[in-house]
């Protein structure tokens, strides 16, 4: 049997699983960071990466550690009613817990003290993420975009319309205001919840934002240093 451990975690604005979007690469503005542990931090390690636009994350999902497994799950995408094989989905609720996240590589930090440090956006990660392998994405093979996607090709991706009060958005520095407004706009609610009165509350970095949603209007009603 194969024992792995983590080669480095993940350093991004998510505190809490509620918010995060759904797959990597929606959300293009987030910005993350790979910090590998220090028996892996090693230049040497990552010579030629700097030359791929893009590289895969093999992950755990840290937060859903369970005893037992379960060999069909509720996809949230078909409403939390409908089960599908655990095999046929991407639920974090799995035999072994792993995840698999492609995201675009920004760049690669040298000059940081726990250098080499891989910036990377459109991670759809929780802050301290443990990540067991780093591997290139290779346009050649790893691109198929004539494959068919199962259920989720049935169902349709909507995005919300975001209203952020300039007062509220201009709470948060400025690398950050996109990122934001995108996170939100992927409608960060479970989809069997519609509650136009429902005020949620979202973990983003240091702050708290605050927002309710009706029809397909996102409106931000606060936002406040935690």
């Amino acid at each position: 049997m194969m024992e792995i451990q983590p080669v480095a975690h993940i350093r991004s604005d998510f505190k809490e699983k509620f918010g995060i979007p759904r797959q990597s690469g929606l959300v293009e503005t987030l910005r993350a960071a790979v910090i590998f542990t220090p028996e892996y931090r090693v230049f040497e390690a990552v010579r030629g990466l700097e030359d791929f636009s893009h590289i895969w994350l093999i992950w755990e999902f840290s937060q859903a550690r369970r005893e037992t497994w379960s060999p069909t799950v509720r996809p949230p995408r078909l409403g939390g009613n409908k089960r599908v094989g655990v095999f046929a989905s991407r639920s974090p609720f799995r035999p072994n817990g792993l995840g698999l996240s492609c995201v675009r590589l920004v760049g690669i930090d040298y000059g940081d003290k726990d250098s080499p440090v891989l910036l990377v956006a459109g991670a759809d990660l929780l802050d301290g993420t443990p990540v067991y392998d780093v591997k290139p994405y290779i346009p050649y093979a790893d691109a198929h975009p004539e494959a068919s996607g199962g259920f989720t090709s049935q169902i349709a991706r909507k995005t919300l319309q975001v209203r952020c009060p300039e007062e509220l958005l201009g709470k948060l520095p400025a690398e950050k205001r996109d990122a934001l407004l995108g996170v939100l706009a992927e409608d960060p609610r479970p989809s069997y919840q519609d509650d136009p009165e429902r005020v949620y509350g979202m973990a983003f970095g240091q702050w708290e934002v605050r927002f309710r949603v009706e029809g397909d209007q996102l409106t931000v009603t606060g936002i406040e240093v935690k």
